[in-house]
């Protein structure tokens, strides 16, 4: 019994931890969002109307429901090449953040599996590992990269904008949830960006940077237009 106690305390003061850093995210000095000029503003996610976000619902629209979110219960598939599932609870999932400056995701990563190369550019980002065991690292605009393997309980830092990725280094599968001081953070997977673009990026101009032959190029591209897991389907953020 004493055990048992024991890992409730400790697994409760981790997620009181998690929480105080989105608590944290969301005071105005923190938030990368507008502060909100009203108590709610419910997400008009039907509205066709479009101005730096949503227009909000009329309050007498407005319901208990759209303040409470179950969609980080369950985990999302990870069946895919990079071993990557992602939850999101942002303004276009959870209407009832919306103007509050902070959104989650819950991501779930099996055995050898990455959250490839990308960046937010609207959001810094606090991520807290809820189990196994999870390589983070982010690279400045001066090419240093800082990385650390982290394990349960434990909390990271990602700057607003920086490149960054998280890999699982544990034999299990990995959870954590990741807080952005923003309602719509934003994502540009940079695979993505660079060899599956609309239009595509010319083959000549990706290969000079890169420093390889065309055919490289277009052999990384092939694999893009096969690979629906990667497709920026996968990666919609807003």
């Amino acid at each position: 019994m004493a055990a048992m106690f024991r890992v409730k305390t400790t697994s409760s003061f981790f997620l009181v931890m998690f929480f105080t850093v989105i608590l944290y995210f969301t005071l105005s000095c923190f938030s990368a969002d507008p502060d909100p000029l009203q108590d709610i503003c419910v997400a008009d996610l039907n509205s066709p109307i479009r101005v730096n976000g949503y227009p909000c619902k009329p309050e007498s629209q407005v319901t208990t429901d759209d303040f409470f979110f179950s969609g980080l219960r369950n985990g999302a598939s990870t069946a895919n090449p990079i071993g990557f599932g992602v939850r999101r609870a942002n303004a276009s999932t959870f209407p009832g953040l919306y103007t509050q400056g902070v959104s989650v995701n819950r991501v779930d990563l099996a055995p050898g599996g990455i959250s490839a190369t990308h960046v937010h550019p609207r959001a810094s980002e606090s991520n807290f590992v809820i189990k196994g065991k999870v390589l983070f690292g982010f690279v400045t605009t001066a090419n240093v990269l800082y990385y650390k393997v982290l394990r349960a309980g434990e909390i990271t830092i990602i700057p607003r904008g920086l490149v960054h990725f998280a890999a699982n280094v544990g034999r299990k599968n990995v959870i954590y949830l990741s807080a952005f001081n923003s309602v719509l953070p934003g994502i540009s997977p940079i695979p993505n960006n660079l060899f599956a673009s609309t239009p595509t990026i010319p083959n000549y101009i990706l290969a000079k940077n890169f420093r390889v032959d065309d055919k490289v190029i277009a052999l990384i591209k092939s694999k893009f237009g096969l690979d629906v897991s990667l497709s920026p389907a996968t990666w919609e953020d807003i």
